[in-house]
């Protein structure tokens, strides 16, 4: 069974200005979305699952409804507010999504199969999805075994100012031992920077793994985050900005020694767009690509 794809686009984009997962900036308007896809069918992944809000469908369906080849399957999840487990209910004044691991969770009644998981706005390369497609076939795949792609921290940051990261630790076979989400990264006169609890600026190398929210998981990672999530909701429910984060889960089930979590290695260069100031440099970066042959246009 081919693995699937879950594609985060329910994000509002308040850096951004806008849905900045519907704008066109490829040579003839394609979007981010537009070359994941086309990079995950090529790699071998069988089925799409979008996920977005209700509030963005309209904007969402007449960019994408007919966009893409009629034998890709597609389907949508939302991510609404009040989309829970148990019995918590939304506190009033929450407005913000609950976060990444909660967007994942939302797919749930669509995918039986292996799966990865990444973000709307970023473009990761043919050759991370080959390798997460790769990782997701393999015939002898047991249950809670996971895999997260690893970049370099340097490699990842934008010039128009901070950005969200998970910082990695790894063993020496390569697996997961830890992330930790940092909000605030960024690179001053040179050195590379995070803000800590505390508010605190901190050197960091540039060299460090961090995740750009491409995963991989078993179908078992449902049923193992909506325990963690209860956990969760059930000290944090009433903290309007506290968001649940997949490496929550992920650091949970490598420490329980529930699951493990493979980081796997890519050749491809991220990039993405965090703020209005990124979409020049993408549009030259998509254009590049496509003069050398590596994509269509219209792809």
């Amino acid at each position: 069974m081919k693995p699937t794809l879950v594609i985060l686009a329910a994000g509002i984009g308040s850096r951004y200005g806008g849905l900045k997962q519907v704008d066109g900036l490829g040579p003839n308007a394609e979007t981010i979305i537009d070359y994941s896809v086309y990079d995950a069918i090529r790699a071998g992944f069988g089925k799409i699952v979008f996920v977005i809000r209700k509030s963005i469908e309209k904007d969402f369906l007449e960019v994408f409804g007919k966009r893409f080849d009629p034998a890709i399957k597609i389907e949508l999840a939302y991510q609404e507010l009040e989309m829970l487990p148990g019995k918590f209910t939304v506190p009033a004044e929450r407005k913000k999504p609950w976060g990444t691991a909660h967007a994942v969770w939302v797919t749930r009644h669509l995918i039986n199969e292996p799966f990865a998981v990444i973000n709307a706005d970023d473009f990761y390369g043919y050759d991370t999805f080959r390798v997460m497609a790769e990782a997701l076939s393999n015939s002898d795949l047991k249950p809670a075994s996971y895999f997260m792609v690893g970049f370099r921290l340097g490699n990842t940051l934008s010039e128009q100012g901070a950005v969200s990261r998970g910082i990695c630790t790894t063993n020496s076979s390569g697996f997961l031992l830890d992330v930790v989400e940092r909000t605030h990264i960024e690179r001053v006169n040179g050195p590379v920077y995070f803000k800590d609890e505390n508010g605190n600026m901190q050197a960091i190398s540039e060299n460090v793994p961090v995740s750009m929210n491409f995963w991989g998981f078993t179908p078992d990672f449902f049923n193992y985050t909506e325990k963690i999530m209860i956990d969760f909701f059930s000290s944090q429910i009433d903290q309007v900005k506290a968001e649940f984060y997949i490496p929550t889960v992920v650091n949970r089930a490598i420490k329980e020694g529930y699951a493990s979590c493979r980081v796997l290695d890519t050749r491809a260069e991220w990039f993405g767009v965090t703020y209005p100031g990124d979409r020049s440099m993408v549009m030259e970066r998509l254009k590049e690509l496509t003069e050398k042959g590596e994509y269509p246009s219209p792809i």
